[in-house]
């Protein structure tokens, strides 16, 4: 019996998760969380730079770790290819299995349904360029994970930044012509978990939430589900004026036997409870 622990403990695998401090990150901290993980933030692992100091080699990494600013990738495409390409490049080269978390920023929306695995990129913006670079850099011992329109209870994202508009103002502006996936992290998270534990073949993945609607109606089912009398004004990606071109249409689906992740309205129910933001 005095073994049984030591046993138990050699056996758990070894997580490197990048990015640790951001929204992704913190969900996957939290859905391999039986694993043993090393969660690094930028400060543990600036990823434009060097290699952490391991006592012990990784059996997986979890890459989330990203420059996500997709208008301010316009002016500044090296430095984001720093992070997304060449840091990529160097977590690749810890020689571990690896999850690497791309975009569906890589196709140009004209598509008149949905993008497959085998759908042909073409990114609009240098942000997509970036990433679809990265997706190259990973390596042939990586699942690259694509996904969309993402949010969670941490971080940057649309459903916090809706929260706080819509306790501040009556009307807000949101894009109407723009159509995606909008997905939780922790549903992404946990899908992850599932295509790493059933050792599925490397290479592209598509894991992006059931269902799909605009931005604006995105806003409305926000502020309905938080309980917010907010109005949401339409408007057209033009009127808004964004510095970085988007994909239209960028719904994304998987032509493989991936992993399904709940509905998109499922995943904001899960955010906002979690908020403890909601009619109850």
């Amino acid at each position: 019996m005095g073994n049984d622990e030591p046993d138990s403990l050699a056996a758990r695998r070894r997580v490197l998760i990048t990015g640790a401090g951001g929204q992704l990150g913190h969900a996957l901290g939290q859905a391999f969380a039986d694993d043993e993980v090393l969660a690094l933030d930028r400060v543990g692992w600036d990823v434009r730079h060097g290699r952490p100091a391991l006592l012990l080699p990784p059996d997986l990494v979890l890459h989330a770790a990203a420059w996500t600013s997709v208008d301010a990738a316009e002016v500044a495409e090296a430095e984001a290819d720093r992070v997304n390409v060449e840091g990529t490049a160097r977590v690749a080269a810890l020689g571990a299995p690896l999850v690497a978390y791309s975009s569906d920023y890589v196709f140009d929306g004209t598509k008149d349904g949905p993008y497959v695995e085998s759908s042909e990129p073409a990114p609009l913006s240098a942000y997509g360029r970036s990433k679809l670079r990265g997706e190259r850099a990973a390596g042939d011992r990586a699942w690259i994970v694509r996904s969309s329109w993402l949010f969670g209870e941490t971080g940057h994202n649309f459903v916090r930044t809706m929260l706080r508009l819509g306790s501040e103002r009556n009307e807000v502006a949101v894009v109407a012509d723009q159509r995606g996936c909008p997905t939780y992290v922790g549903h992404l998270a946990a899908a992850s978990r599932q295509l790493v534990d059933r050792e599925a073949p490397f290479g592209l993945w598509h894991l992006a939430a059931t269902g799909d609607c605009t931005w604006a109606e995105f806003a409305e089912a926000i502020f309905a589900d938080a309980g917010l009398e907010c109005r949401v004004r339409r408007i057209t990606t033009a009127e808004f004026g964004a510095p970085a071109p988007r994909p239209a249409a960028s719904i994304l689906r998987s032509e493989k036997d991936a992993p399904e992740l709940p509905h998109w309205r499922d995943g904001l129910r899960a955010c906002l409870a979690t908020l403890g933001v909601g009619r109850g």
